[in-house]
């Protein structure tokens, strides 16, 4: 992962919300995708470090295919993680409630509850199969992004009205920018 980061490379658009792509679930990464998805990962992680973010998903530079890139930087060291196909395999029962953001709705934030510990089964940027138990904030963050690789966003966790208070402030503010940058 060391070398993929060490190149240069270009960050691409996010997608924004309502974009419809967000809304649809991926297909799984088969051999016939390896060179795209190899090709797009080092440009995902210089996206998401851009933005700056903790993760991204494929759906959010426009790429219906199951995998994800994610770095929460612990001591503020970059430790990259690739995840293709992943899987959530076994979830605790314990809860935990964080205040998640996505930058696919930026600016917005709100308190979610999910399992506070999860196991993920994935294949690395190498086609190995590899499992990674995850609590705290990567457990958080594992959770969110494939949630994205089945069209569901953060705010669906939420009631109907929070859900919608936050994507109509969103609209808003998308809105108001866009008129400022005409």
């Amino acid at each position: 992962m060391r070398g993929m980061l060490d190149t240069i490379a270009e960050s691409l658009p996010i997608l924004l919300v309502p974009d419809p792509t967000l809304r649809a679930k991926s297909l799984p990464v088969g051999p016939r995708d390896t060179d795209t998805v190899r090709g797009l990962l080092p440009r995902m992680f210089a996206t998401m470090y851009d933005a700056p973010g903790i993760g991204l998903a494929a759906p959010q530079i426009g790429q219906k295919l199951r995998f994800i890139v994610v770095d929460i930087q612990p001591n503020e060291t970059r430790q990259p993680i690739a995840l293709i196909n992943p899987e959530i395999i076994a979830r605790s029962s314990d809860l935990a409630t964080r205040e998640e953001g996505c930058l696919s709705l930026p600016g917005q934030f709100a308190e979610i509850t999910r399992p506070a510990l999860v196991k993920v089964r994935y294949l690395d940027e190498t086609g190995a199969r590899r499992e990674i138990e995850a609590n705290g904030l990567l457990a958080a963050c594992l959770q969110h992004e494939i949630d994205h690789l089945d069209g569901v966003l953060f705010v669906d966790h939420l009631s109907a009205l929070k859900r919608n208070m936050i994507l109509r402030r969103l609209a808003k503010e998308l809105r108001q920018k866009r008129d400022e940058d005409r």
